[in-house]
């Protein structure tokens, strides 16, 4: 899930990051008996640096993380260099791209230690990715906007569309943006294939904003948002995440004895992140304990507060402040990653066309 740890900082606290943790000349990840190991993935990865420390202690790896932008530019990336990969295991596909990093031959084949411990709504078929998290792209809004108004706020996709909330609503470039794209995907699996080009046409009717990321999108546009308030942002919609909320909350001093945001329960799409070994990487043994370690409980716990994601194996604890101002959504849009895999480029171009022209 792309944009947290940016958001986390925006809103006051920020998050350690560890780009370069470990780092090492190449030369000393350059063979199956290194004691790097290197993690590829998007700019939104963050762990705790205690929990990080026990497993190179445990483990013998020092952990060397590259981090390569938005979660489609990464993959992108990988696909491209995969012949001589930059690193040993990449982390932060998800479903809406599985399929390209799958079909372009990006991982080699193993089963992560703890697998079978995976909620089962969450595994996948094959041993070439491990689910590590899961998250719902929503629309946000701004309680104290609504209240002010005297509007109640969207519940659904329907009520996007009607004239009460006509220029209230800013949304990601699907085609830049996972939440943009989750956000469209949602659009589909919630009126099918014949019917998301009609919902989006009465969206931008309806005055919809796009704007190219999540950062723009949150903390330059939305009303709500820390940083929005700062920069007297006017729309009190937003696609962002389910789990924002707490984020807003954790991170605010003074802490608010409620969150400023709320979710419409009725606009999500689930989200699920995946981990692989890189094929060519060149310390598989380290990659593979890597991987290991993600599905354990000391890395899946540590990762709500981190990287405000919802942990996929059995019996993983999320704090309370999850619990209470962003629980997982009730019956948020699915859509299977064969169905993307066919689609997804075709909608995106027939989205460009119908909204940004």
């Amino acid at each position: 899930m792309n944009n947290k740890k940016l958001f986390a900082a925006v809103v006051g606290l920020g998050l350690v990051t560890l780009s370069g943790c470990g780092s090492s000349s190449s030369s000393d990840s350059g063979s199956s008996g290194s004691k790097t190991v290197t993690l590829v993935s998007h700019d939104s990865w963050a762990v705790s640096k205690g929990v990080l420390a026990d497993f190179e202690k445990k483990s013998g790896y020092k952990v060397k993380v590259l981090e390569d932008g938005d979660a489609g530019q990464a993959v992108n990336k990988a696909i491209l260099t995969k012949d001589n990969p930059q690193g040993d295991v990449f982390f932060g596909v998800d479903n809406t791209l599985l399929s390209r990093a799958l079909d372009n031959g990006l991982f080699q084949s193993y089963e992560a230690k703890g697998a079978g411990t995976i909620q089962a709504g969450y595994r996948v078929d094959g041993d070439k990715v491990t689910p590590i998290d899961t998250g719902d792209i929503c629309v946000n809004y701004d309680k104290a906007w609504f209240s002010k108004h005297k509007l109640q706020p969207p519940t659904s996709y329907d009520d996007l569309i009607k004239p009460a909330y006509k220029n209230l609503l800013v949304t990601e470039n699907a085609s830049t943006s996972s939440p943009g794209l989750g956000f469209l995907l949602g659009s589909a699996a919630k009126y099918g294939d014949e019917g998301w080009q009609g919902y989006w046409k009465k969206l931008k009717a309806n005055g919809v904003k796009v704007v190219d990321g999540w950062e723009q999108a949150y903390n330059e546009e939305f009303s709500g948002s820390a940083g929005g308030k700062k920069a007297k942002a006017d729309r009190p919609l937003v696609v962002s995440y389910a789990s924002s909320p707490p984020a807003e909350v954790i991170y605010a001093d003074p802490k608010p004895t409620t969150a400023p945001t709320g979710v419409a329960d009725g606009t999500c799409f689930r989200q699920i992140e995946y981990a692989g070994l890189l094929s060519n990487a060149k310390n598989t043994k380290g990659g593979k304990a890597f991987l290991d370690f993600l599905l354990t409980k000391e890395f899946q716990q540590d990762m709500p507060l981190n990287m405000f994601v919802y942990p996929v194996v059995q019996g993983a604890q999320v704090p309370a402040e999850f619990t209470k101002y962003g629980p997982q959504a009730k019956d948020p849009e699915t859509m299977d990653p064969a169905k993307i895999a066919q689609h997804r480029d075709d909608w995106v171009k027939s989205w460009t066309s119908l909204v940004l022209k």
